[in-house]
């Protein structure tokens, strides 16, 4: 017999309702309709435990997280040190660093007096009031809270967050670095919101980091909403290394204008259970996308990318390439959809997902899949799961490696596409740092 959880809806509930009567009163009324909206049609959509039958949650089960009740953070603990900032930094002295402690913007730990004239980063309170009109036209415009029940909570709960915006014509040289933090002890659910809008024929940088400063048990919810002006250019990264015991939700959605340029890299080496929603809508001509992820999850991981890309128009090129690294009894689920609307020719698109299982109790669950409405396109996708070649580990013995240098030398070999794909360097070296500690970890001190 099997048990059924039960899931905690009633729980969001009240604590929204404390929510708007306390913390959220003082925010103008249209934030607070959307709030509103949002949060009846999360208590409409409920958490999505049906697995039988819905494509999108079949391999990932959400139930453990369905029926802890998470309460809302009473408030921030104490700040973390400087040396504990320093892990999701890279070195970096001149980038434009907005740090958030356990949900709220921490001052004292940013670092933005270097930003040009007309470029804004603040955090998303600050920036409703201080940038309305602007963050009106896209807060909860792109983000699909009426259909997702995830992206539907956190939007019931914004308040917190970043705000980015690049005006027309700037080109931002520095990275923006956004820093997530969850401090120690904590057993709460983050709904942090990020915004993000370039304008005409702009470029820019932005990396968010995702950091966990020890194993406890939250739950982070995360929507970061990404509006391309026509002609702009944006380079965007994510690392998540929050605690292997927490949940990690991420939706991205992201809208191209015309002749815009997108650049994804996610990478996730912490959570417990990780679900990456990426949706791209290619809204105009012109436009196009490369999106890089690499996940290595270990023990009992599980990492979830699900990612659509939704060509309305054509003349647009996009190449999808994930990778995925498993030790342990960790499991992955890659599930990639390319749209192509009727009347959207001369789409040029690729997907790819591969994985590399270095352990027997490892499993990886890959599904790339087409819709195409439209006959003047070129299209293909590829997946693939396997161990390490025999054959491959054997030469390198012969040649005087060790096991695990040899097995490292061929793992590295595996990751180095999507590393190298990485065009920021500090970023890059950083993360090829992680790649290499856990590979050490996991094989030990000669990979």
């Amino acid at each position: 017999m099997t048990q059924t959880l039960a899931t905690q809806e009633h729980v969001y509930l009240e604590a929204f309702r404390a929510f708007q009567r306390n913390g959220a009163v003082h925010d103008p009324a249209w934030v607070q309709a959307l709030r509103q909206s949002a949060m009846d049609r999360f208590m409409e959509l409920r958490f999505p435990t049906a697995r039988r039958g819905n494509e999108e949650w079949k391999y990932t089960d959400v139930r453990p997280l369905a029926a802890t009740p998470f309460p809302l953070p009473s408030s921030a603990n104490a700040k973390p040190a400087p040396q504990e900032v320093r892990l999701a930094t890279f070195g970096e002295r001149t980038w434009h660093r907005l740090v958030l402690v356990d949900g709220q913007p921490a001052p004292d730990l940013s670092s933005l007096n270097g930003l040009p004239e007309r470029v804004r980063v603040m955090g998303l309170a600050e920036a409703v009031t201080s940038a309305g009109d602007l963050v009106q036209s896209h807060l909860g415009c792109h983000a699909a809270h009426q259909s997702e029940a995830f992206a539907a909570l956190n939007t019931a709960f914004l308040h917190h967050g970043a705000f980015v915006h690049v005006p027309d014509g700037v080109f931002l040289e520095q990275p923006i670095h956004l820093i997530f933090i969850t401090t120690r002890g904590q057993q709460a659910a983050f709904h942090p919101r990020v915004l993000i809008v370039t304008g005409r024929d702009s470029s820019a940088t932005v990396v968010e980091s995702y950091l966990g400063l020890d194993n406890s048990r939250y739950f982070t919810n995360v929507v970061a909403e990404v509006a391309l002006g026509r002609g702009s250019a944006l380079k965007h990264y994510r690392i998540q290394r929050q605690s292997e015991a927490s949940y990690h939700i991420a939706t991205t959605q992201v809208n191209l204008t015309a002749n815009s340029s997108f650049t994804n890299g996610a990478f996730d080496f912490g959570g417990g259970l990780v679900r990456n929603n990426l949706n791209v809508l290619v809204a105009e001509e012109g436009s196009n996308c490369a999106l890089h992820g690499l996940y290595m999850p270990t023990g009992d991981q599980h990492v979830d990318n699900q990612v659509i890309i939704d060509h309305q128009v054509g003349h647009s090129d996009v190449k999808e390439v994930y990778k995925g690294i498993l030790n342990g009894r960790a499991r992955s689920v890659f599930h990639g959809s390319i749209i192509v609307q009727p009347h959207a020719a001369k789409v040029n698109a690729t997907q790819e997902d591969k994985n590399l299982l270095l352990s027997p109790e490892a499993e990886a669950d890959t599904k790339p899949a087409f819709w195409i409405y439209c006959d003047d396109v070129k299209c293909g996708h590829g997946a693939a799961c396997g161990q390490i070649d025999p054959d491959a580990l054997f030469y390198l013995r012969s040649r005087g490696l060790s096991e695990a240098a040899a097995k490292g030398l061929l793992v590295r070999g595996f990751a180095a596409g999507i590393l190298d794909a990485i065009q920021v360097e500090s970023l890059r070296k950083h993360v090829n740092s992680i790649v290499s500690a856990r590979l050490e970890e996991w094989l030990g001190q000669e990979a």
